[in-house]
């Protein structure tokens, strides 16, 4: 079975037939699922979906793209939601510079480092978005060491990954691994020891091949396994196997 760790059921996209594609993924080989949130209603949302199905949980958080309406009293929210047992980490969080629009990179930063904080207050582990931020992305994350975390989406070098790996960090890998074009990504999945990577679809986004350009859901993460057990030279079963393990003991899911 699989663990997709990053998927947003809270999407929009998936309104017309949500409960449809959640209760058919454990047909499709897939055994949990980790929704995390981007915003204060999202983050809701997927707290709400989590305790609806068994095989799902929740993050909460701000993601950088969606932080402008930030306030340090919607930690209070958080910090209520973090002791749920179905909220399995804090996230997405983190920094992304790369459309201009998005809210100003200190304020990004800023919180960023106030849900770091909230994590190490609730010995959660959090969730990184990093897009065009790597330096500042471990900057931060070198300014927290007491918490542990996984960097999503990998989008680093290889020497980026070593370095996270180094601070105990884990690393995750999207369909992006199955492009074309993703020589950067599998070098850096072949500088991560197997037990540091997880992998996930970040649906509805991002869709791997064959599906590339289509809504993504956790049914092709499979996809992701599947080359991830190519570049590492092992059996899709072992893949699978590692993989899940791994997300499991990240989250702490018995």
């Amino acid at each position: 079975m699989l663990f997709d760790t990053h998927a947003h059921y809270d999407a929009e996209q998936f309104g017309r037939d949500r409960e449809a594609v959640l209760s058919g993924l454990a047909a499709r080989g897939v055994s949990l699922v980790v929704n995390p949130g981007c915003d204060v209603p999202s983050s809701r949302k997927a707290v709400e979906l989590a305790h609806a199905h068994d095989f799902l949980y929740a993050a909460v958080g701000y993601h950088p793209e969606e932080c402008a309406p930030y306030d340090p009293a919607d930690l209070d929210l958080f910090r209520e939601w973090g002791k749920d047992p179905k909220v399995v980490a804090i996230g997405e969080i983190g920094l992304d510079y790369y459309w201009e629009e998005n809210p100003p990179r200190e304020h990004q930063q800023r919180v960023f480092r106030d849900q770091m904080a909230l994590a190490a207050e609730l010995d959660l582990p959090v969730i990184v978005h990093d897009r065009e931020a790597h330096a500042d992305s471990l900057s931060v994350v070198r300014a927290f060491p007491q918490v542990r975390g996984v960097f999503h989406c990998f989008s680093g070098s290889a020497e980026m990954a070593r370095e996270l790996v180094k601070l105990g960090w884990m690393i995750s890998f999207t369909g992006v691994l199955t492009y074309k074009n993703a020589r950067k990504a599998a070098e850096a999945a072949q500088a991560v020891p197997l037990e540091r990577i997880m992998i996930e679809t970040d649906s509805p986004y991002m869709a791997p091949v064959p599906h590339r350009g289509k809504r993504n859901d956790s049914g092709y993460v499979r996809h992701v396994c599947e080359k991830l057990a190519e570049i590492k030279g092992i059996s899709y079963e072992e893949c699978a196997r590692i993989t899940l393990e791994n997300g499991k003991r990240f989250y702490g899911i018995s």
